[in-house]
């Protein structure tokens, strides 16, 4: 059974690891095999908009393609928010009728990201990458159908330890992002919080998987 890299931006070619890489579409990689496309808020630029929408439209017609992402919204960037809100549901419109999941950067913008779940009425999974938020933010998010991915900070704080152990084990994900640590030692970590057997936490990851990758 593989492991599952939910997020990462570097490919491995490590045959054990189902790695979902993280490509943009000014910097396209065809020989990436799986992975997710999207605009990142950090690097929405008004010059290329037009034509990066476009490739990101075509890309997730493609089986290769599993998510759009990382997309989403951030609060902490000199970029007008409420442009990156108009780009975020640009982006949104072009996966809703394919119903792939969408992989979400979210930095303080948690209730805005709900609330566009709900007036855009999203039904495709939505999945909040590198959580590292408290138990509070991470109920707020489960109970509005969202499913949280753990990495970094899961290895970087103490404190964070006690919100993985609370999430239910059919709403996570694991990943590694840009760290230098890999997969394995994120799913160290987390089988030791959970208090499962690496074995049983790969089938806990891959039947998460199966149900928000491959039930479309």
């Amino acid at each position: 059974m593989e492991f599952i890299n939910l997020h990462t931006h570097s490919y491995t070619k490590d045959d054990s690891i189902l790695e979902i890489v993280n490509q943009y579409p000014w910097e396209f990689d065809e020989a990436i095999p799986q992975y997710s496309i999207g605009i990142h808020p950090w690097y929405i630029d008004e010059n290329r908009l037009k034509s990066n929408l476009k490739s990101i439209e075509e890309k997730l017609q493609l089986n290769e393609c599993l998510a759009l992402g990382e997309c989403g919204l951030d609060k902490r960037i000199e970029i007008p928010f409420q442009k990156q809100i108009t780009v975020f549901q640009s982006q949104i419109e072009l996966v809703q009728n394919i119903s792939k999941p969408i992989i979400l950067h979210c930095v303080a913008s948690f209730q805005e990201v709900i609330s566009i779940k709900k007036e855009m009425n999203i039904e495709n999974p939505m999945i909040i990458h590198g959580f590292s938020k408290n138990k509070q933010v991470a109920k707020s998010l489960l109970d509005n159908g969202f499913q949280l991915s753990f990495g970094k900070y899961l290895l970087r704080n103490p404190e964070l330890s006690e919100v993985f152990e609370y999430v239910p084990n059919d709403n996570f994900f694991l990943e590694t992002d840009t760290i230098e640590e890999t997969i394995i030692d994120v799913y160290q970590k987390a089988s030791n919080i959970k208090n499962i057997k690496i074995e049983d936490l790969k089938e806990v990851v891959n039947i998460n998987f199966d149900k928000i990758f491959k039930n479309k």
